[in-house]
């Protein structure tokens, strides 16, 4: 990767910076200067918020479900001003972004492996051949096919979407009966996920018993791949997958971290990230990690900014220099730590439709290691009756003096936090 001493105003391309991770690219790309369009249906769940507006240079709106009108749209402004770099804003939209940017003869994911990190059976597949542990499964897309998975993979197993985000009807399934359930739960759902009607294709999976975790880091064009940190899950309630806060730094010891680390780039070379972000959902197991899925992208769940504050090192940057062929160092990608550990606390209604208000809410605004705070329902506004990423409340992001400290504060945050 070249070295520079400073960066131009290049013009860069988000596409459908929809989750917090592209949000942030969004707000960073414009601090350093770059010149930012946004591509968006800008409706819907797809609706920019005010603050990515505001940030962007301009928004083209346009269909991005519509791969043709996609390309023809941004090709048109390549030609009147050209794109130096095509980034995801959120991982439904990494395999569009690819295409685009080989549409365009800028730098991307390879278009001929990118569903390795988009379809969940593909990545399974990839990460099976390559001789690495991943869980039994199984496609289906009837109830027919259901059963046969079922009988492949046994019980107990869980039932997720090749293609949602969110963990979005994601389901742990005992018996024949509650896999049946949650699948027409997902087959009957009328709200759309980043515009879309939801896919009939699922996995039936293996379950993996233990502790959830997320690697995060970066592959550079020379292959090399970081792992920037290990941040510890934390789930709601099974038979559903609810994230409920992350951690970072895990609380693991060195020889576990190694291994994670060793696995976690065997798994972005076995999927092909060749250049840029990625995030890693892994279970720890018995016999080492599992893999959950890997994303070609920036984490969700304001996790790039747990990763800024305890390591120092900024995602969003390492993005955008990858993008552009800068190096880290260039674009101020790599510095001071600012903190210990930090984590995250999402709060739930606890099966309610609304809430009048939240007891405790002010208390908590007012502690000094409560660093961000944000609600998502305001009272008496409706709360979706779903058991996944939908349903949230709000969130506090924190700090804390160590990982055990950290965890710590994310339980007294939840125990503080009431809805009525």
């Amino acid at each position: 990767m070249p070295h520079t001493d400073s960066l131009r105003p290049a013009r860069v391309l988000v596409v459908e910076p929809a989750s917090s991770g592209g949000a942030t690219l969004i707000g960073v790309a414009a601090e350093m200067g770059l010149r930012v369009v946004v591509a968006t249906a800008d409706s819907g769940d797809r609706r920019l918020s005010d603050a990515v507006r505001a940030a962007a240079g301009s928004v083209l709106t346009v269909e991005t479900n519509d791969q043709a009108a996609l390309e023809a749209a941004v090709l048109e402004l390549h030609r009147a001003e050209p794109f130096e770099a095509v980034l995801p804003g959120s991982d439904i939209y990494v395999a569009a972004t690819a295409r685009v940017a080989a549409a365009l003869g800028l730098p991307g994911l390879p278009v001929a492996t990118v569903d390795r990190v988009r379809d969940k059976s593909v990545m399974r597949a990839a990460v099976a051949e390559a001789g690495l542990r991943t869980p039994r499964f199984a496609q289906a897309t009837t109830e027919a096919e259901l059963r046969a998975a079922a009988d492949r993979v046994g019980f107990p197993c869980v039932l997720k979407p090749v293609a949602c985000s969110g963990s979005i009807h994601v389901s742990r399934a005992d018996d024949l009966g509650e896999l049946t359930a949650a699948f027409q739960r997902l087959v009957t759902d009328p709200e759309p996920d980043m515009g879309k009607l939801h896919e009939h294709r699922v996995l039936v999976e293996e379950y993996v018993q233990g502790p959830e975790f997320s690697a995060d880091g970066y592959v550079l064009e020379d292959g090399e791949v970081t792992v920037v940190a290990l941040s510890r899950t934390l789930l709601g309630p099974e038979p559903d997958f609810v994230e409920m806060g992350h951690l970072t730094p895990a609380l693991v010891d060195d020889a576990t971290l190694k291994s994670v680390e060793e696995y976690v780039g065997d798994v972005a070379r076995a999927v092909g990230i060749t250049s840029g972000p990625f995030h890693c959902e892994l279970r720890l197991a018995a016999d080492g990690p599992v893999l959950i899925e890997i994303g070609a992208r920036l984490p969700g769940d304001r996790i790039v900014e747990l990763l800024r504050l305890v390591t120092g090192v900024s995602l969003p940057k390492v993005a955008l220099a990858t993008a552009l062929g800068v190096s880290l160092e260039a674009v101020g990608a790599l510095a001071r730590p600012e903190a210990e550990s930090a984590g995250i606390r999402f709060f739930t209604a606890a099966g309610r439709s609304s809430y009048r208000e939240l007891s405790g809410w002010a208390e908590l605004e007012a502690m000094p290691e409560v660093l961000e705070t944000a609600l998502y329902f305001a009272p008496g506004e409706a709360i979706p009756g779903v058991e996944d990423c939908r349903s949230r409340l709000g969130h506090a992001l924190f700090t804390a003096g160590s990982p055990q400290g950290a965890a710590d504060r994310w339980q007294a945050l939840g125990d503080l936090v009431v809805p009525a």
